[in-house]
This record gives structure tokens, sequence and C-alpha cells, in this order.
């Protein structure tokens, strides 16, 4: 039976982990808490920012997925849950002369771009904010550690108790309309179906790139996401606000490498998700 080591056990680490499960994998996750939930698959309580938490880790895994949430947004939160917590379990599989495939959940925070422009995976990444900064970090030092390795950069994520959104949209609040800002999401049971997918590509063995961007087929401005919202829920219509020439427009995220790759969206669009 394939081993799989799961770090991260929140809304979409349990999914994934039920799924594996049910597939027939063996599942270990780490989590600093107990669950509160009965599962069919091992938890092990370790806080991997600690290195003398994790001394006792079994290290016979042949894929490691990283899927954590970081309790708050800020750089020192993200420095010690990304990149030094992933330095620590990479250093104990070292010390045990083990490497297993990792696929690592990042954010397209890592982009910059701020004028509409598409991203893909071979646009630079030059991240604008901290956080951003804390992610790229850790990809490189997975990239530095082995090729075999995979990242997976999540869009917005948005879906059962992800909502933000659809309040915004009940509040009328007044929506940047000129020029547009771009909003790119991926629906939560998509982050679940997009890392199922690639696991069982790393573990077949099939050849894959070294990063996927996960966003749906649909970028879109802001102003028409909330409109569709308010439209669909009986809501007032968003106030539209008009800003100078050259103010930010965000990013608009492709897909394609990896819907070339085979993957399907459950959600394609905003309008299929929030419907």
């Amino acid at each position: 039976m394939t081993n799989i080591l799961l770090i991260g056990c929140g809304d979409i680490g349990l999914a994934l982990a039920n799924a594996l499960a049910a597939r027939g994998y063996r599942v270990t996750a780490v989590k600093r808490n107990p669950l509160k939930v009965p599962v069919d698959f091992s938890v092990l309580l370790a806080d991997i920012c600690r290195p003398a938490s994790i001394q006792r880790l079994p290290t016979d895994f042949r894929l490691v997925i990283y899927v954590v949430a970081p309790d708050q947004r800020d750089d020192e939160t993200y420095r010690a849950l990304y990149y030094a917590a992933v330095d620590n379990v990479l250093q104990h599989f070292a010390r045990f002369d083990r490497k297993p495939k990792w696929l690592f959940v990042s954010s397209t925070s890592v982009y910059g771009q701020n004028h509409g422009e598409w991203v893909d995976e071979k646009s630079p990444a030059q991240p604008a904010s901290a956080t951003g900064r804390c992610l790229l970090a850790a990809e490189n030092l997975l990239y530095q550690d082995s090729d075999k390795h995979c990242v997976v950069r999540f869009s917005g994520i948005y879906g059962p108790g992800r909502n933000r959104l659809a309040h915004r949209a009940a509040g009328a609040d007044a929506v940047q309309y000129q020029p547009a800002y771009f909003s790119n999401r991926i629906h939560r049971d998509d982050c679940v179906g997009v890392l199922l997918f690639l696991s069982e590509k790393l573990l077949a063995g099939d050849l894959l790139q070294s990063c996927y961007l996960a966003s749906d087929d649909e970028p879109a401005p802001i102003w028409d996401v909330l409109c569709w919202i308010a439209d669909l829920n009986g809501y007032p219509r968003p106030q539209a606000l008009e800003l100078a020439v050259g103010s930010a427009q965000n990013k608009r995220c492709s897909n394609r490498r990896l819907r070339e790759l085979g993957y399907r969206f459950l959600y394609p669009s905003y309008k299929d998700g929030y419907r």
C-alpha cells in the first residue's frame, strides 16, 4: 500500500485525506491539534515549526503533500509555517536518507503583476507582498532539494465557509469599475480535485512540470462578479468606482498548463460555483 504524508489537515487537507484514503492509499496526516471528527486515516499530532516535535515522524512515504492553512496573514507567520517548517521537514527526511516527492500548495500571490496582464507558470514571480515572498522562498527551497517536487499555485479560494465576495455583494459596497480590477478564483472542491489529480500523477511516475497554476477558466472584473452575485440573490448592485488611469488592476491567471495535463474543473467559472 502506498504511504502518503499529508502536512496540514484543515478543510482542504481533510477532504483530500478522506479522498486518498477512500482510494486505498495509506495516509498519515500531521496536525497541531486533534481533529474533531472521526477519520479513516492516521493522525500524528506535531508542530512542524519545531524540529523536536517531528523527531518521531516516520519517513517511509512516497509522497508528501504540504497544504497548511496559516492562522494569520503576516510575514512572521508565513516565514515560520512555510520556509522554516519546510526546511525542518526536509532536514528530517535527509537525516534518514529519504527523499519522497513533494506536492506543495503555494499561491498566485507570488506574482506581483498588477496591470491586468495574463500570467502563467512561465511569468516572472516577483511578489509584491511579504507573504508572497515567503511562499516563493519556500518553493525555491523545494526546487533546490529536488527537481521531482511539484508546486501548485492556487488563486483566491471560495466555497463553503469562504463567502467573502458573497458578503461583499450583499453589502452593496463601492466597487472598482474602471479601470477593470480582475478577480481570479478557484472553488474549494476544485482545490481538492487538483491535489488529488496531481498526487496520483506523481505516484504513477508521470513526468510533470515543476509548477502548475490552479485557477478557474474565467478571470473576470470584480465588478462583473459582484453584479452577477447581486442579481442572482436580488441584492442592490454595488456602487461603481471610476479610478485614475494607471490604477491597480491585478492580473489574470491562466490555467492552460493544468487543463492540458487533463484536469477538468468542477466549477469552470464563478457563475458555476456561486450558483
